[in-house]
């Protein structure tokens, strides 16, 4: 027994350095930043090893420690890991639940001494709707985080209760909610080379009149509290920028359901500006040139926000779906689909990953600058 002990100790170092070794000639050229995976084939797994129900998940554990360490060791200061879709939850009930005690169990683990968070300064995330989740795993999954919180090494970001379908819209909701609180608080608009230099003084505040003043005055019979509502709450919406010179400012609009109260803004404003007002080309450019929310407000607010876009995404088991995962991050990204299941993942499937991202380098950055 001690010699064997002796020898699998010897041929774990000499592994070890080869290892090693491999890497620093790797590390000669572009390393990825950002590693993504889709751990497919699980099930599969212990269906073709006639292990038990849920043993494949288990070994599939083991493979991704394996993997992170690889990681860890090149360099790679990103991984993303899809752990659980929401559509998962579609699965039996028994299913769901062995997955719920087996996420719950390994992410407890997390926070052990020994663990490769701790070994390696891994600060950890959890990616998608957490609400989703049973209360146990939440609350341990918030606690993981906030335990890694200092962590600065490396990131480890876990997809779970995750779709990608369900991030966007997580995005857009939240944009649209935060431009409509930053919109009702800018509840009047500045009007370009005083072209307004005359309103009644209770109506009007250095120069500035208020958005629903308009309204007001076509109609002060109704002036009820629908009808501020409706102004407060309309997708129509004035914005001014200003690059210092008070008659050189870009009026900003949006069309939405509330089409009278833009035509009556601007008609006011156009009659304002043909009283001498040089803003005319700005009133042309408004259809075009603005929209309330950006691309820069969804993306920041992605639930990947927290991390660059990948660089390669691998799904195991030679399936080349997406299956909803990383839809918006993945556009520019290396595409690796190994025929291997999950558990059967090791090195070389990501030395050769890596190797077809350095072959690929000029090319998905000269794709990435054009975008």
């Amino acid at each position: 027994m001690g010699k064997s002990s002796r020898l699998s100790e010897m041929f774990g170092n000499l592994g070890s350095f080869l290892r090693i070794c491999i890497f620093r000639v790797l590390s000669m050229g572009p390393i990825p930043n950002h590693f993504a995976f889709i751990m497919d084939g699980n099930r599969r797994y212990a269906k073709k090893k006639n292990m038990k129900e849920g043993a494949g998940h288990r070994a599939g554990f083991l493979a991704l420690i394996s993997l992170l360490k690889y990681c860890y060791e090149l360099g790679v200061k990103y991984v993303t890991i899809y752990a659980f879709s929401i559509d998962n939850f579609k699965r039996s009930p028994d299913e769901v639940k062995d997955l719920m005690d087996l996420l719950l169990e390994k992410i407890e683990e997390l926070l052990s001494d020994e663990s490769i968070v701790n070994q390696y300064g891994v600060r950890i995330y959890f990616i998608g709707n957490l609400m989703l989740l049973s209360e146990p795993v939440r609350i341990a999954a918030e606690k993981v985080m906030k335990a890694t919180a200092n962590n600065t090494n490396y990131t480890l970001l876990i997809c779970i209760a995750y779709t990608s379908r369900d991030e966007i819209v997580h995005a857009v909701q939240v944009s649209c909610k935060n431009k409509e609180e930053e919109i009702q608080s800018l509840s009047f608009c500045k009007v370009n080379n005083d072209a307004i230099d005359e309103v009644e003084d209770n109506k009007k505040f250095n120069g500035v009149v208020p958005f629903g003043y308009l309204d007001s005055q076509k109609d002060k019979t109704d002036e009820s509290q629908a009808t501020r509502a409706n102004v407060t709450s309309s997708c129509i919406t004035t914005g001014v920028e200003e690059d210092g010179n008070k008659n050189n400012m870009t009026l900003r609009a949006v069309q939405g359901s509330y089409v009278d109260t833009w035509y009556n803004y601007q008609a006011m404003t156009e009659n304002r500006m043909g009283n001498g007002a040089s803003a005319s080309k700005e009133c042309g450019d408004m259809q075009g040139e603005c929209s309330i929310i950006k691309l820069v407000d969804i993306e920041k607010h992605m639930y990947m926000a927290v991390a660059p876009k990948p660089d390669i995404l691998i799904r195991s088991s030679g399936e080349t779906r997406l299956s909803n995962f990383l839809l918006w991050q993945a556009s520019e990204c290396l595409l690796y689909s190994p025929d291997a299941l999950w558990p059967e993942v090791g090195l070389w499937h990501l030395l050769w990953a890596v190797l077809n991202f350095q072959r690929n380098h000029s090319y998905l950055e000269k794709k990435r600058r054009q975008l």
